[in-house]
């Protein structure tokens, strides 16, 4: 019988961005990288996305949204209900006290380039 499953399956990226020029130029380097990416501009819809579903390899969220969830909260629930999601937090407003990051969770400050993203991105894949 013959396996019919891809040779070469690419990361998927849930990037979680408010504003619509960052959301864009991440998810534009992330793909020219190799990456899978899926988009959600707020933390509702992403933890949806999450709860659809099960190939997310890595998730990218930016702390301050609008709605009733923010980053930190998404990250928290996300590490309880996939212990083995990746998880990379980003804020413009300095770095959150490391006990409110999730366990294995990284952050990065805005403005970062996009190259560190990619980069921050492997590294956690690779872990």
């Amino acid at each position: 019988m013959m396996d019919e499953r891809p040779r070469h399956i690419r990361p998927l990226v849930l990037l979680v961005e408010d504003d619509p020029l960052i959301r864009w130029a991440s998810a534009e380097a992330l793909s020219q990288a190799g990456f899978g990416v899926i988009e959600a501009a707020d933390a509702q819809a992403a933890f949806a996305i999450l709860q659809s579903r099960s190939d997310v390899s890595v998730l990218f969220t930016d702390v301050e949204m609008p709605g009733r969830m923010d980053g930190l909260e998404l990250a928290r629930r996300a590490r309880e209900l996939w212990p083995a999601l990746r998880i990379l937090v980003t804020s413009g407003r300095g770095a959150p006290p490391a006990l409110t990051l999730p366990a294995r969770g990284r952050f990065v400050s805005k403005p970062y380039a996009q190259d560190e993203i990619v980069r921050d991105i492997g590294r956690l894949l690779a872990a």
